[in-house]
């Protein structure tokens, strides 16, 4: 607190009669940092032509926000389990997920046939996770030519994500034909005639 406090210019006392505390300021932190990443994954959304390329797009923004401030991002996103601001913390984290998982979820809704529910549920929260375990471990890696740069890396993440739910919406496709295919080649109950 006292090194913050003295790059910002002012003293800790003042730190502690906003935030009362290191976890306070961590999740006033943590709202701010996270509403500013949200806006800027909304508008790299809106800007995009079709469902991958906002799927790329919003991984690009997401990864490129981190990867501009990573302190920042680890001391917003590392709260500890002792800490009183858990909840707001994750109150913050779990309302930018939310909405980021809302974002991901509309244009994939184009892809999918009706009666996929359970993907559209529970796809946009798996995504997340994914976004965050494979950018976060991206970011600890140490620069070597080996590492993906930025773009490379979003357009994996972007990949490995789209090729999932490209299959699911395959697979949804094919069933309706299967189950016709397999209903069309079914033997005659007893008493049933063929039709011409």
């Amino acid at each position: 607190m006292e090194d913050i406090a003295a790059d910002a210019g002012t003293s800790k006392s003042v730190f502690y009669r906003y935030f009362g505390d290191k976890a306070g300021l961590q999740a006033a932190m943590g709202e701010v940092v996270l509403t500013r990443m949200q806006e800027r994954i909304a508008e790299a959304a809106r800007a995009a032509e079709s469902p991958y390329e906002g799927l790329r797009a919003m991984v690009t923004a997401y990864l490129g926000m981190a990867a501009s401030s990573p302190h920042v991002y680890e001391f917003v996103t590392r709260v500890p389990p002792e800490s009183q601001a858990d909840a707001g913390a994750g109150a913050a984290f779990g309302n930018f997920f939310g909405a980021v998982g809302g974002m991901i979820e509309e244009p994939m809704r184009r892809l999918l046939s009706p009666g996929r529910h359970a993907t559209i549920t529970f796809w946009p929260t798996a995504a997340m996770g994914l976004v965050r375990a494979a950018g976060e471990r991206w970011l600890e890696t140490p620069d070597d030519p080996a590492k993906p740069t930025l773009e490379a890396m979003a357009g994996l993440i972007a990949d490995w994500l789209y090729a999932g739910i490209t299959a699911e919406a395959e697979s949804s496709k094919a069933l309706p034909a299967a189950a016709n295919a397999t209903t069309s080649n079914m033997p005659l109950e007893r008493g049933e005639k063929e039709q011409p």
